[in-house]
């Protein structure tokens, strides 16, 4: 049994306690290992070491296979060492195999809260309701406390995009680790900076729709009224006048009208009603 703190040996009976209940307030690491595991004998001293230098920022919780046979079934572990991230009582995360201690550091800090994350909170809802010179002085501080932070970049890029320097924004993104490039927020991101950057070099929104009233072969102008309803978050009506460009002219821009709907979707998430409704509609088009 471990002296240390933040370090747990988990059975059936305190499993809710240590692993769900506490997940609430700090993030859990469970490592699933069996006696006869050398691979489990090589982690364990790299687990318990960052557990011991995070002093309580994660709490490390050794789950026995062998003697935990229905704690390993029910959370389908196959292989060991399995180690799983919980956090607010469900498992969002995980590894296998004898990582080493800077891969294990890496994993943790993609969930565990840093002290520049209540700065980066602040700023983002300041951003969020239009006071962007409010949350200037609070990203500035994050990232003089922690220049490193993917959230930090992040949240600096955010910034620039709402003072209008999409380029500049592009710039700090592209500064992000190469495992962070194709995360769904970041993809998300590009894909805004897309249609801001045609929004604002287009003509009013009143203007566009008379182009097209006038004229319904109007592939700019379509495409770029597209961008606009992005702008304004009506993501129906966009991706509708980009089904309608992509069957009226296939070739603007380089299949634009298509490429556009895939970023939409990418701002939505991938998933979604709207995201399955255009997604089947663009295929059926394209077919």
């Amino acid at each position: 049994m471990s002296t240390s703190p933040y370090i747990f040996d988990i059975t059936a009976d305190n499993f809710d306690e240590i692993i769900l209940q506490g997940s609430q307030s700090v993030p859990v690491l469970v490592d699933f290992w069996a006696p006869w595991c050398q691979p489990c004998k090589t982690l364990m001293p790299t687990l318990a070491s960052l557990a011991d230098a995070y002093q309580g920022k994660f709490i490390l919780a050794k789950i026995n296979t062998e003697e935990e046979q229905a704690l390993a079934t029910q959370f389908g572990i196959r292989s060991i060492p399995t180690v799983k991230l919980f956090k607010d009582g469900e498992a969002i995360d995980e590894f296998m195999g004898a990582l080493p201690e800077s891969e294990v550091r890496a994993f943790l800090e993609r969930h565990i809260p840093r002290d520049s994350d209540n700065l980066i909170a602040q700023a983002e809802l300041l951003i969020e309701q239009g006071k962007t010179a409010e949350a200037i002085p609070l990203i500035e501080s994050a990232r003089e406390s922690d220049p490193d932070s993917p959230r930090v970049l992040l949240a600096y890029a955010k910034l620039k995009a709402a003072l209008g320097d999409i380029d500049q924004a592009e710039e700090v993104l592209s500064e992000l680790p190469t495992d962070e490039q194709d995360k769904p927020e970041i993809l998300s991101l590009r894909a805004r900076f897309d249609f801001n950057r045609i929004a604002h070099a287009a003509p009013e929104k009143e203007a566009l729709k008379q182009l097209l009233a006038a004229d319904g072969n109007q592939s700019e102008a379509r495409y770029q009224l597209a961008a606009r309803e992005v702008l304004e978050q009506a993501y129906e009506k966009a991706l509708e006048l980009l089904l309608q460009l992509m069957l009226k002219d296939r070739v603007y821009g380089d299949d634009a009208a298509r490429k556009g709907m895939l970023a939409i979707f990418n701002i939505l998430g991938g998933s979604g009603e709207l995201v399955t409704r255009f997604r089947g509609r663009m295929f059926n088009a394209l077919h």
